[in-house]
C-alpha cells in the first residue's frame, strides 16, 4: 500500500470515528432530561409561589381541551405557562447549572456557540421552539412569550409579541378585539397594549388584583410603557430572526454532519481498498 493510500485510510478512520462519536453523543442525549435539577424556591424569583404545576402537568396543560374556545385557551395557557415555567434568576448562576447554556448532548452546535463565542444569547440560551422551552422548564418573560406565541400560532390564533423595555408580552386577537397576555407573571389584561399606554394605572391595578401582591414588576412595565412606548413583533421568527433559523438548522445539522462524515469515510476507505 502506498504512503498516499495509508494517509487516506488514516484520515478516513479519523473522520469515521469522529462521526461515530457525534452520533453517540446525540443518542446519549435521548437518555438525558433537558429540565435541570435543583429548581428549589431558594433559586427562583417568586420563591414558594413560583411553580404551581409539575412538569407532567405543564406538558398536559398546553393541549387544547375539547370544545375550548380560542379566548379561553389563550387565557388558560397564559396562566399555565406562568405556573409551570420556573423563573430562575437569569444572570445569577453559572450558565451550565440550570441548562441555560444548551448542553452538549442536547445540541453540540448550539453548545459550542455558547462556549467559543461571546454572544450572550448563546451563553444563556432562549429556545425559539416552544416545546424545547417547555421541556427545559425555565425562562424569563421572553421565553414565556415566545412559547405562548408559538402555541397560539399552532391553533391559528392571531397574535403578536409585544416588547416594552425590560419586559415581553403577547397580544392576541379575538374577533378583532385585542387581549394582552403576560405568560411570565401570569396576568391576563382585557384590553390591548394601546389602551394601557394611555391608561397605565389600569395596568398596575390589574396586575395587583390578579397577583394579589404589589411588586415593582407592574410599576416598571407601566413606567417604561409611558416613557419609551412599545414595539410589535410578528411572532418568534420576527422577534429573534437569526437565532430562530439558526436553531432550526442546528437541529438538522447535528444529525446530518456525523452521517456525512461517516459516508465520506466509507467512500475514502473503499477507494483505497480497490487500489
Amino acid at each position: 500500500m502506498t504512503t498516499t493510500n495509508k494517509l487516506t485510510r488514516w484520515l478516513a478512520a479519523v473522520l469515521g470515528l469522529f462521526g461515530l462519536a457525534l452520533l453517540a453523543l446525540n443518542l446519549y442525549g435521548f437518555t438525558q432530561d433537558l429540565r435541570p435539577d435543583g429548581l428549589t424556591p431558594e433559586v427562583l424569583r417568586f420563591g414558594e409561589q413560583d411553580l404551581s404545576l409539575t412538569p407532567p402537568e405543564l406538558e398536559q396543560a398546553i393541549f387544547r381541551l375539547p370544545g375550548e374556545t380560542d379566548k379561553h385557551y389563550a387565557k388558560r395557557l397564559t396562566l399555565d405557562l406562568a405556573g409551570g415555567i420556573a423563573h430562575v434568576e437569569w444572570e445569577a448562576f453559572d450558565p451550565d447549572l440550570f441548562h441555560q447554556r444548551v448542553p452538549v448532548w442536547e445540541n453540540y452546535i448550539l453548545h459550542l456557540m455558547g462556549v467559543v463565542t461571546s454572544i450572550p444569547e448563546y451563553q444563556r440560551y432562549h429556545y425559539a421552539n416552544p416545546y424545547r422551552s417547555i421541556e427545559r422548564g425555565i425562562g424569563i418573560c421572553g421565553d414565556a412569550s415566545m412559547t405562548l406565541s408559538g402555541l397560539l400560532d399552532e391553533q391559528g390564533i392571531a397574535n403578536k409579541i409585544i416588547t416594552v423595555p425590560g419586559h415581553v408580552m403577547v397580544e392576541a386577537y379575538f374577533d378583532g378585539e385585542p387581549l394582552l397576555l403576560d405568560a411570565d407573571f401570569g396576568v391576563v389584561l382585557e384590553q390591548g397594549i394601546m389602551f394601557y399606554e394611555q391608561n397605565p394605572q389600569a395596568l398596575i391595578s390589574a396586575y395587583q388584583q390578579q397577583l394579589g401582591r404589589v411588586n415593582d414588576g407592574e410599576l416598571m412595565i407601566a413606567g417604561n410603557l409611558i416613557k419609551d412606548g412599545f414595539k410589535y413583533w410578528n411572532g418568534t421568527s420576527h422577534f429573534i430572526t437569526k437565532k430562530y433559523y439558526f436553531e432550526k438548522v442546528a437541529y438538522v445539522v447535528k444529525w446530518a454532519f456525523p452521517v456525512t462524515l461517516l459516508l465520506i469515510a466509507m467512500v475514502m476507505w473503499r477507494k483505497t481498498g480497490r487500489r
